[in-house]
This record gives C-alpha cells, structure tokens and sequence, in this order.
C-alpha cells in the first residue's frame, strides 16, 4: 500500500488512510470541479458518519428534554447525554465526573472561568498573563475582567521562531500573578507550548492556571491530573464532533467555590421569591436546555478518536507536516511564520507581494479549502508585522496526495498573481 494510503503508526499497527476516509462523507463531495481537499482542521474537523448517525438518531429516536422527566424518552435522552460527560472525564483524565461542565465550546468555558472565578478573586493591582499567541476568546475576557477589577494583564513575548520566550515569562510571574491563561497549541502558528513547565512555575507563585486546548485536544494526549492544570477548556467541533458543544474542566473544590454562572432551570435546588439555593456540580453551571442532541453526539466522535489512537493520529498528522513543508519549501518567495521545534500541525505562511485572500480564493477555485487571514490572534499577526497568513491544517483523513496538490495549487495560483 502506497505511502499516501497507509503511515506506520506503532509498532505493529498501520492506518489505513483510504478506510478512514470512507467515514467522513462530506470528502466524496466536488467543489467548483474538483475533488474536495481540505485543510481547514483548526477551524474546524470533518464529522465522521457515527458523529452524523448518532444526531439523527437522537432527533429520530430520543428527542426529549434531559433531566427531571419520568417518562421513557426522557429517561433515555437522560443517559446518552450523561455518557458523554463520562467519556470526556476519561478522555482527559479528570478525577471526577463532576469537574466536567457541558460549554458551547473553549470559548464559552473560559468566558465562564473569567466571570464567576475572575470577578470573585480578583483585586485591584492583581495580575493575570497570558501569551502573544493566544486566540481572541482567550484575550478579550480577561480584558474585560482585569478593566472591570483594575488588574493588569500581562503578556509572554514571542520569539521570531514562534516559541513562547520562557525566560520572559519567569521574569514576568511573581506573587501578584493570579491566574495564567495560556494556549496549549497555537492555532495560528501550530506551536505546542511548555504547558507543564508553564503550570509547575505558575504553581511556585500561587497562581491558578487555565489552559486553551482548542486545539490540543485533537492533537495530544491529555491527562490534567499529570498536567496539573485548574482548568481546561475544549470544543467538540475541534475533535471530529458537532459544533456548539465543548467542556470546561476544573478541578472540583475551585469549581464548588465558584459563584454561578447564568441563571435559570436546572442550575438550581429551590427556588423562592426570598432566595434560590443552587446546584450541585457539574449542573450549578449548566443552565437552561442544553444542546443534548450534540453532546449525544460528541461521545461517538471521542470513541472514534480513542479506536484510531492519538499517537497513531499524531504520527500520521507529523508526516504530513513534515511533507508539506518541505513541498512549500520549494516556492520561491514563500515564508514560513511559525518554525518552533514542537509543533502541531498546522502551517502557516506568507508568500512575497500576494495577499492571503487572493491565495485562498484561487486555491478554492481548485476545491482546495485552506484558511487566510488573522486566525482570531490578531496581536500574534502584528508581532510578525503581517495582515494574517494563509494556513493550511492537517487531520488523520488527509494524505500526500493532497499535499501535492496544495504545492502545485500554490505555485499556479502566484503564477497568477504576480
């Protein structure tokens, strides 16, 4: 079997890049002409058909409200929802059940860390950091928080390879840091930051630290009793599974001293004009009818994930970085931004006199389907004095073929433009 079907993957166990591809029905659709590649994952991953399957057997078989109800379907939509949240525990290794709250995604948890923990703990002259290469929604709330409590937020510089500058950060920490909020793989750059390192020094100076793994999730095997970490936030849509659904993990007696979050049915116990006691974990922050019919679903795209194995996923997802780069290597004018020595994969990159945009719509016109532009870290583009970079981000159904493809779409494309 060919090298672009079937990437060794341990020991005595291969992928075979062709079956994998047969899961995921959105990748036999055309595009302007053209066979679909696409390499777009850190946006967002394709859905295999147990992801898709288990939405419309939901809505065909279970569609009911979770919780309280007594009646059968109610009772069964109760449990399939509940099942996700034990396959995410074990999925990150989380000590209880309860340390897992159902999100709309990273962003929504750490918008929920930074409302109910933040504006409880905070003072005026505190400080939270957070680094140069961090997505907006692990920006803006903290701005929000640190104006509203007049704390400080501090950055961790960037180096010109695309690494967090860690002596910088020591320089940074002290016993006036309250919370680190830092990114585990950077979505712009594909740079895999020192997370432990990061908590361990974090720890040493009594900050509490929460970590982005958007992007992570997917990519790395994750343990946050190993890490350490006080909070952990991801996306399912990021892990092959629906959108709007992702969860926060913290670690359980933060979360029980935590105040509420949004208010309404389900985060309570009992409810009078006088006063409301509230839940108990996970629900005192789960308000409202949730989106069970994608949660039900995000369980088989977790169980996808641990039947392919994610040192299988990352070994066949290297090897298509490692290829791509050296396919754009080729291009006269071309630059890579990001070439940190552990990274993740994703490639970004800019390219002599063309704009991103320009890139990416003829790329689409071939069905390619990449990202330009600043990738929600505008601050990281302006560090590198560049309007955004083209990205193109790999998962385990894409092969050299397509890499090749890219290659020559690029060089067709500045062919074009210049």
């Amino acid at each position: 079997m060919s090298n672009e079907t079937m990437i060794a993957a341990g020991k005595n166990k291969v992928l075979d890049i062709e079956k994998i591809r047969n899961d995921f029905p959105i990748l036999n659709r055309m595009v302007k002409g053209h066979p679909l590649v696409y390499f777009d994952n850190a946006a967002t991953s394709q859905k295999p058909a147990a992801v898709i399957d288990a939405l419309v057997h939901y809505y065909t078989h279970l569609n009911a409200n979770v919780h309280r109800g007594i009646h059968t379907l109610a009772e069964e939509a109760t449990a399939d929802f509940e099942a996700t949240r034990d396959a995410i525990r074990g999925f990150i290794n989380a000590a209880h059940r309860e340390e897992i709250i159902y999100t709309k995604g990273t962003t929504e948890g750490i918008n929920l860390v930074a409302y109910t923990w933040g504006r409880q703990n905070l003072q005026e002259g505190d400080e939270i950091i957070i680094s140069g290469m961090e997505h907006h929604s692990n920006i803006v709330p903290w701005q929000i928080v640190c104006e509203e409590k007049k704390a400080l937020l501090k950055v961790i510089p960037v180096t010109d390879k695309g690494e967090l500058d860690m002596e910088a950060f020591e320089a940074l920490i002290s016993e006036k840091t309250k919370l680190v909020a830092i990114v585990h793989i950077s979505n712009a750059l594909g740079t895999i930051n020192p997370i432990k390192t990061i908590i361990d020094a974090a720890h040493r100076n009594g900050a509490l630290v929460l970590v982005d793994g958007a992007q992570s999730s997917m990519h790395l095997d994750i343990d946050v009793q190993a890490l350490d970490c006080d909070f952990f936030a991801l996306s399912a849509h990021k892990m092959f599974g629906p959108t709007g659904s992702g969860a926060l993990y913290g670690k359980k007696h933060i979360l029980e001293a935590m105040p509420v979050f949004n208010g309404g049915g389900e985060m309570i116990k009992e409810v009078r004009f006088e006063k409301t006691t509230y839940n108990e974990l996970p629900y005192k922050f789960e308000a409202g009818t949730p989106n069970i019919a994608d949660f039900v679903a995000f369980k088989p795209a977790i169980e996808y994930i641990n039947t392919l194995g994610k040192e299988s996923i990352r070994r066949h997802e290297d090897a298509l970085l490692s290829y791509a780069t050296e396919r754009v290597k080729e291009i006269d004018g071309l630059k890579i931004i990001g070439e940190a020595d552990e990274k993740a994969s994703v490639l970004s990159f800019v390219i002599d006199g063309v704009h991103p945009q320009d890139i990416g719509i003829l790329l689409d016109n071939k069905g390619i389907a990449v990202r330009t532009g600043h990738h929600c870290a505008e601050p990281l583009m302006n560090r590198f004095c560049i309007p955004g970079t083209i990205r193109a981000s790999f998962a385990v159904y894409n092969t050299l073929e397509e890499v090749d493809k890219l290659a020559e779409g690029l060089k067709k494309a500045i062919k074009v433009l210049r």
